[in-house]
Formats: structure tokens, C-alpha cells, sequence
């Protein structure tokens, strides 16, 4: 399950998603918006998306893990829209049969993201606003 959506995303269906009877680990990364930044007071954020091709670049990272990972299921959900405090932004989950692959393809594929994917985060202060780089 790749996916862009302006839905709240369902966690539990994310982490069911990944399951698999052949993966003794799913490691899941929960991205929730937090109230500060930077010594500022975060009152939300709104993500923009090219949709098509943040999930073309999504699977990509997908297919790019199962080649350096033994991975069963990868899910990849990221919200678009405004989102309030506490919100969450992005799920992925991963399933492998070990421990450490899931640990470290979770992670890899988060931090890519945020490197290569088009979704552009603007956080909305008390008094102003600011886009972000990827990796903020």
C-alpha cells in the first residue's frame, strides 16, 4: 500500500497491511505534527503534493528497499492538506523477516523520502509561516 491521501490515515490498517506470516518483525514510523519548531510555536502544517509523482517516487523507494532488504510488505501513507497538532503526517511500516532489515529499511525509507519525494511542508506559526526544506 503506497499511497497520498487528505484523509486521516488508519494506523491499524497500515500495520495490518504489512503483516505477512513469513516476517518474524514490522517496524512502523508514525510522523506526527508537533506544536514547535526551531524555538517557534507550530500551529499546523499544510502539505502540498505533485500526487502522481510522489507516488511513482514512493514506489520507486519501495522497489529500492526490497533490493537491499529481505522485505516482505512495505506500506507508505503520507497526508496532504492541513493538519493540526498531534495529526499524523506519515506511516510506513515495513515487514521483514528479521528484526534489524525492518529497523534499518524503516528508517532508510523515511529519511529518503524526505529527500525525494515532492511534498512541500509549510508550517503555520502564531505569527507567520515558512516553507521547509525536506529534511525538517
Amino acid at each position: 500500500m503506497i499511497a497520498i491521501t487528505d484523509q486521516h490515515i488508519n494506523i491499524p490498517s497500515c500495520i495490518e497491511a504489512a503483516q505477512s506470516d513469513r516476517a518474524g518483525a514490522v517496524d512502523i514510523f508514525i510522523g506526527t505534527v508537533r506544536n514547535h519548531n526551531n524555538s517557534k510555536e507550530v500551529v499546523r502544517l499544510e502539505y502540498e503534493t505533485y500526487d502522481a509523482m510522489a507516488v511513482k517516487k514512493m514506489e520507486e523507494l519501495a522497489n529500492q528497499a526490497r533490493e537491499r532488504w529481505d522485505i516482505e510488505k512495505i506500506v507508505i501513507v503520507h497526508r496532504k492538506g492541513v493538519l493540526t497538532i498531534g495529526d499524523v503526517a506519515v506511516v510506513i511500516a515495513v515487514s521483514t523477516p528479521h528484526r534489524a532489515a525492518s529497523f534499518e529499511a524503516c528508517q532508510w525509507l523515511i529519511d529518503t523520502l524526505k529527500e525525494v519525494v515532492p511534498i512541500w511542508k509549510k508550517e503555520i506559526y502564531q505569527n507567520g509561516e515558512e516553507w521547509l526544506e525536506a529534511h525538517a
